[in-house]
C-alpha cells in the first residue's frame, strides 16, 4: 500500500519513486499528481450514491437533511433527560464515505493509457492518504455548510460531519495532536466559492520537480 501525502506533494512523489523506481522522473510526477487528485477530489459516498465535489454540493447536503434532523431530535430528547454538561457537549458524528476519484486522476494523464493502467493498479492495491481536513474538497465543504439554513431549522452544534475514506483507501488525518487514522436530507444553500479550497495539482509542475 502506497502512502500519498495530500499536503506535502513532494512526499507523494518520493513515495511513487520508491515504489516504482523504473518509472521515468516525468512519469513519476504525473502519477503522483494523479494520485493526489484522486484523494483531493474524492467522491462522497452517501446512501449508496456517489457525489462529485463541488458539482453535487446541493444534492448531497439535501440528501443528508433527514438524517441530521433525526440526530438532532435525539440530541434534544437526551438533553431534556440529563443535566450532565459533559454528556451534552460530546460531539455526535455523522459520517460520509469517500472513494478515490479515478476520473479526476485520469484526466491529467491525457492519452497515456499505460499510466492510467498503473494508476488503476495502484488504487486496486490500496492507497493510504495522509491529509489535513482542508485538503479534501468534500470535507472542506461539509465543515463550512450552514446546516441550519439547509434544513430550515436550528441544528445542534454537537453534530459534526466527518468524511472518511473507504473502498480500498485509508485516511490518516494530520492534526496538531498528531496523525489520526480513519479507515476504510429542504432547500440547500449554494456553497460559497472557497478561498482556500484544494486546487488541482498541475502535472507539468510536478513533472519538473521530478526532473
Amino acid at each position: 500500500m502506497i502512502t500519498v501525502h495530500l499536503t506535502k506533494l513532494e512526499a507523494a512523489l518520493d513515495q511513487v519513486r520508491k515504489s516504482y523506481p523504473k518509472l521515468k522522473p516525468a512519469d513519476a510526477g504525473l502519477i503522483a499528481s494523479a494520485l493526489t487528485l484522486t484523494g483531493r477530489h474524492a467522491l462522497a459516498v452517501y446512501d449508496g450514491e456517489y457525489h462529485k465535489w463541488p458539482e453535487d454540493y446541493n444534492k448531497l447536503t439535501g440528501a443528508m437533511v433527514a438524517q441530521l434532523e433525526m440526530v438532532n431530535s435525539g440530541i434534544e430528547t437526551t438533553t431534556k433527560k440529563t443535566t450532565k454538561t459533559v454528556v451534552e457537549e460530546e460531539p455526535i458524528m455523522v459520517t460520509v464515505g469517500l472513494a478515490p476519484n479515478v476520473t479526476a486522476g485520469e484526466a491529467i494523464l491525457d492519452s497515456r493509457n499505460d499510466l492510467k493502467t498503473l494508476l488503476s493498479d495502484i488504487l486496486k492495491e490500496g492507497v493510504e492518504f495522509a491529509y489535513a481536513p482542508s485538503d479534501i474538497g468534500w470535507q472542506w465543504a461539509l465543515d463550512r455548510a450552514n446546516w441550519s439554513t439547509i434544513s430550515d431549522q436550528d441544528l445542534s452544534r454537537r453534530i459534526k460531519i466527518k468524511a472518511t475514506f473507504a473502498e480500498g483507501a485509508v485516511g490518516i488525518e494530520m492534526g496538531a495532536t498528531g496523525a489520526k487514522k480513519r479507515a476504510s436530507r429542504a432547500k440547500a444553500a449554494d456553497p460559497v466559492e472557497p478561498a482556500e479550497a484544494p486546487e488541482p495539482v498541475d502535472a507539468p509542475e510536478m513533472a519538473e520537480q521530478a526532473l
